[in-house]
């Protein structure tokens, strides 16, 4: 997941290293399988995974045997990427770095992947220009995408707010790379075709109550966000709103599942 480390006095900086950000992770492990089988990546191939996180992309693609290299600018998520590496005997390296900025030459790439994280670039346009940058001829990138609306949406609406009534500025919002037009815009004068493929990815729980609570504890985001807004009284009406959406997009009257929306964009260099 593409993050930033630093931002302006007022900003909510988030501590990757807060929370557990691991068991978030594994949510959007699916997602993950589905940008690999979108990518139909070839044994050998030279592989980046931007905003690589807990590095799900990045050791799935080793599993397959790529030559992968996962970027973060989280160094705590990094080293449990490399820890899970090791565990599961796969090679794989991971270096501190953003979208901005890759750590890696120029078209030395086959395939950049990227599961929900170059999105959450502030900068959409730099980041296009890097992909391009390191992506070899012939090269493609492939990445995931949250489409507007659904139940986080809601939840991280409702985290702005509460933040900006406090003096307080949080994370940019995700850029336009779910939509083919503006992906073709930012990609299409680097030499790439794009095509948008929607996809569905379902979280579940043992009921709306206890996801939120999972999310509200080990997110980051929101780790940063309790410690802001606690000192000042105001944390508990924000978890309590928070529970009441998730309750609310419940689909399992059993259980919990909310279904988000999402795309898997694809873009091929000649």
């Amino acid at each position: 997941m593409e993050k930033s480390s630093a931002g302006r006095p007022d900003e909510v900086v988030v501590d990757w290293g807060l929370g557990s950000y691991g068991r978030i992770a594994a949510g959007v492990l699916p997602a993950a399988a589905s940008v690999l089988a979108a990518a139909e990546l070839r044994p050998g191939e030279r592989v980046l995974d931007v905003g690589c996180g807990t590095g799900n992309a990045a050791l799935l693609a080793a599993q397959r045997g790529g030559r992968v290299v996962g970027v973060d600018p989280a160094g705590s998520l990094l080293e449990l990427a490399a820890a899970d590496a090791a565990d599961r005997g796969v090679q794989a390296t991971f270096l501190i770095g953003d979208a901005a900025g890759l750590p890696v030459g120029d078209g030395s790439v086959d395939l950049v992947v990227s599961v929900f994280g170059v999105i959450f670039a502030p900068d959409a346009e730099g980041a296009a220009a890097e992909l391009g940058r390191v992506t070899a001829p012939g090269g493609r990138i492939v990445l995931s995408a949250w489409l507007p609306g659904g139940v986080f949406a809601e939840a991280m609406k409702l985290r702005r707010k509460a933040i900006a009534a406090a003096g307080h500025a949080g994370e940019p919002s995700p850029g336009p790379w779910h939509d083919r037009q503006a992906v073709t815009r930012l990609l299409g004068g680097f030499g790439f075709t794009v095509a948008v493929e929607a996809e569905t990815l379902a979280f579940t729980g043992d009921s709306p109550s206890e996801f939120a609570e999972a999310q509200l504890s080990d997110h980051p985001v929101w780790v940063a966000t309790r410690r802001v807004l606690e000192p000042r009284g105001e944390w508990r009406e924000l978890h309590d709103r928070v529970v009441e959406v998730f309750v609310a997009a419940n689909e399992d009257p059993a259980g919990f599942r909310a279904t988000s929306r999402y795309v898997i964009v694809s873009a091929r260099r000649a």
